[in-house]
């Protein structure tokens, strides 16, 4: 485990805790290490599950995908944070969702059960994590409302604007790359990929914005 600290060292989950603290904290929730190649699945929507996942290396996508085929992209998970954090903290739920790789990633099991027990020793680290866990389920919460103003726009222009210009702001600059390429762009927003094509094009026309892959120039129409 010594050799993942640099991550974990920066991840919200262990903030404010020394690296020994660290160190016994996972031996305390039983963590578990498994990697995965791309497309492969970590949880599987109709399972349960215990753990939360903490993604060391790599990426995974969240995604929910009915009996058709439809997918709905929830999140993009980086190095440094979290998946199934609710569906853990809920004994006996079952998942709504499929976890799946982007690419070979390793991930870092966390037995929520341990974690949300008392600890026999009562140890302050054990405080930190579980107030450190309503913090990252807190932001979790704002990255879903987030998603439902996006798709609660009514065409796919708006869906579009909203989208990119949460994602300007958070990133503090008009130009800026986006997690996903277009196929999950469009999952994302719940929208048919050439349809969003087609509006991307009007709106680099209309000088908007100019895009390439994942990348985007967003332009600030004077007198508007």
């Amino acid at each position: 485990m010594k050799k993942y600290l640099f991550i974990l060292k920066n991840c919200p989950f262990f903030s404010g805790m020394s690296e020994e603290e660290i160190l016994s904290i996972l031996n305390c929730i039983d963590a578990k290490v498994l990697c995965k190649e791309a497309n492969e699945y970590i949880l599987r929507a109709g399972d349960s599950t215990t753990a939360m996942g903490l993604v060391l290396k790599g990426s995974v996508l969240v995604v929910q995908e009915d009996l058709w085929g439809h997918r709905n992209i929830m999140s993009k998970i980086e190095e440094g944070d979290f998946f199934a954090e609710p569906y853990a903290a809920t004994p006996g739920s079952v998942l709504n969702i499929n976890v799946i790789a982007c690419s070979h990633c390793e991930i870092m099991l966390l037995n929520i059960n341990r974690l949300l027990s008392v600890c026999p020793t009562a140890c302050e680290h054990h405080n930190k994590l579980i107030r450190n866990l309503v913090a990252v389920l807190a932001g979790k919460v704002l990255l879903f409302n987030e998603k439902i103003t996006h798709m609660s726009k009514r065409t796919t222009r708006e869906k579009l604007l909203s989208y990119l210009s949460s994602e300007s702001i958070k990133q503090g600059k008009l130009s800026f790359d986006i997690p996903y390429d277009r196929q999950q762009l469009a999952d994302y927003l719940c929208v048919e990929r050439a349809a969003m094509s087609v509006e991307l094009s009007k709106l680099q026309k209309a000088g908007l914005l100019k895009t390439k892959r994942n990348h985007f120039d967003l332009y600030e129409i004077l007198g508007s």
